[in-house]
């Protein structure tokens, strides 16, 4: 696993402090630019290949009327990626991101965790390496995001396992959900949790689920053995990377959550976590969505980070 290169973060940080403004005075962007210079090695960070990837996958647990929509909507929001319509499709091509989608096996959904485990060790183990083959070695930096119907109830059951708490605490209304929806999403979530005692990242993926779930894990993991910066989405991508902590609490220090969801489980798991998001801007879409849009506020603070002039080019001082 690559760690935190400090030598360069330092050379970073004397770069900050050299540049004309008062030192601090780009305030979250100069310790931006730091951390991608720490995770990428180098002085001046590089975002000339972002790779952003949206993970899909179906959910046995809609079958207990979890959901508005149908399981059907996850195949047609991944043509509709695959098409172009879609609103991460706009925001990566602004952003300057390319993007890939990876469905995985929609036409089997997981089990429901209320009856059993959502996977087998052999389907966990497909889709972590799923998510690991994903990435592009020679990407700069990697966003991730997802597509479900039903996936933020496996979110708030993973978030629960992981940091404990009770369904009421991390459920939402994700794509919609309210009344009787929302208490059977409540439900689902409670019974799951008292179904499944969990102590360990493989055993809570494979309790509850999803495939893109475990594929967001598997990507992040591969991320960190390449040294490629990581930009998570919102609060089911969060929920999903962040059972990666049961292992390490160290998981996640190559990642950055991009913005903070609207979806109220997520402010719960930002500080569940530790973590500051780079935005927050009243979003619960998915889809690395968030994570596009903070993309555009790192390169505003590479930009800075690389173009601006020292004092001593600048002949000030």
């Amino acid at each position: 696993m690559k760690s935190f290169d400090e030598t360069a973060a330092q050379a970073a940080r004397a770069r900050q402090d050299s540049l004309t403004k008062p030192p601090g005075s780009l305030g979250r962007l100069e310790q931006l630019a730091v951390f991608m210079a720490g995770w990428q090695g180098r002085e001046k960070p590089q975002l000339d290949q972002v790779q952003a990837v949206v993970f899909a996958g179906n959910h046995g647990i809609v079958a207990q009327g979890v959901n508005p929509f149908p399981p059907e909507v996850t195949a047609l929001m991944v043509q509709n990626f695959r098409n172009g319509g879609a609103a991460i499709n706009q925001l990566c091509a602004v952003a300057g991101a390319r993007l890939s989608v990876v469905p995985l096996h929609l036409d089997r959904p997981t089990a429901d965790f209320t009856a059993g485990p959502a996977m087998t060790q052999t389907e966990l183990t497909e889709a972590l390496q799923a998510g690991a083959d994903a990435v592009d070695p020679l990407a700069d930096l990697l966003l991730l995001g997802e597509m479900g119907i039903g996936n933020s109830t496996v979110a708030a059951a993973l978030a629960a396992a992981t940091f404990g708490g009770s369904a009421e605490d991390w459920v939402g209304p994700g794509t919609g959900a309210e009344g009787d929806v929302l208490s059977r999403k409540i439900r689902a979530v409670s019974d799951g949790l008292a179904r499944h005692m969990t102590r360990d990242t493989a055993g809570t993926l494979a309790a509850f689920g999803g495939r893109e779930q475990a594929a967001i894990c598997g990507a992040v993991r591969r991320a960190r053995e390449l040294g490629i910066p990581v930009i998570l989405d919102g609060f089911i991508c969060t929920a999903a990377a962040a059972v990666l902590t049961r292992d390490d609490p160290d998981a996640l220090a190559h990642c950055l959550i991009g913005h903070e969801s609207a979806e109220p489980g997520h402010r719960r798991l930002v500080a569940a976590l530790g973590m500051r998001p780079v935005l927050s801007l009243d979003m619960r879409l998915g889809e690395g969505s968030g994570a596009a849009v903070a993309l555009m506020v790192l390169r505003g603070a590479i930009a800075c980070h690389n173009g601006m002039a020292t004092f001593a080019e600048a002949g000030i001082g």
